[in-house]
């Protein structure tokens, strides 16, 4: 199997899970199956989709489902590297292709600011979930200082179209962003000439 057809073929399969308009929980579930075939071999990630930024992690566009039910994404965290917390707004299912990754929960307390959760390291060919009704504010960092890390993100939705926010763990206070991407241009999964 080439390396594009891969990327190709987890996305005709979970654009077919989409399409049946499961449930949230059968979404995870079913697409949880499909991201750990996915990142049990990390030989398939094109290297423009793997560049770290020696300042910020970087999200890669892989793919966007035209009706925006769907967006895959490779986040590609620099040595040290961290998110602020925040949150997603929809389902999500990340899977760590290469090295490790830290996720930190946290969950709003009445009186403001958040109750941190345990932190719990995903290691390459794991897959973990988020979403509001599961859990869905958190702040994850690149288990390694000396290297970098990657991960493939499924959203339920145009993650770098949709409005989020990221928070002040101290006090909760919101603030709003849209993260966008940082690629112009995605993969061509459709060229089969290479095969």
């Amino acid at each position: 199997m080439s390396r594009s057809s891969k990327l190709r073929d987890f996305v005709v399969a979970f654009t077919r899970l989409i399409e049946r308009e499961p449930q949230e929980a059968d979404a995870l579930a079913a697409g949880r199956g499909l991201l750990l075939d996915l990142v049990r071999e990390d030989d398939w990630l094109p290297e423009a989709y793997a560049q770290p930024h020696p300042q910020f992690y970087q999200q890669y566009l892989l793919h966007a489902d035209p009706l925006e039910r769907l967006s895959i994404v490779s986040f590609v965290w620099g040595p040290g590297q961290r998110t602020p917390v925040h949150d997603h707004t929809v389902w999500g299912l990340v899977g760590v292709l290469r090295g490790a990754e830290l996720s930190e929960s946290y969950t709003p307390r009445a009186e403001g600011g958040f109750e941190v959760g345990p932190t719990e390291r995903i290691e390459a060919g794991e897959v973990v979930a988020v979403s509001p009704r599961i859990g869905d504010i958190h702040a994850i960092a690149n288990a390694y200082d000396d290297r970098p890390s990657i991960s493939i993100h499924v959203y339920g939705g145009n993650i770098g179209a949709i409005r989020r926010s990221v928070f002040d763990p101290a006090t909760g206070a919101r603030k709003p962003f849209v993260s966008g991407y940082a690629n112009a241009a995605v993969p061509n999964l459709w060229d089969r000439s290479k095969e």
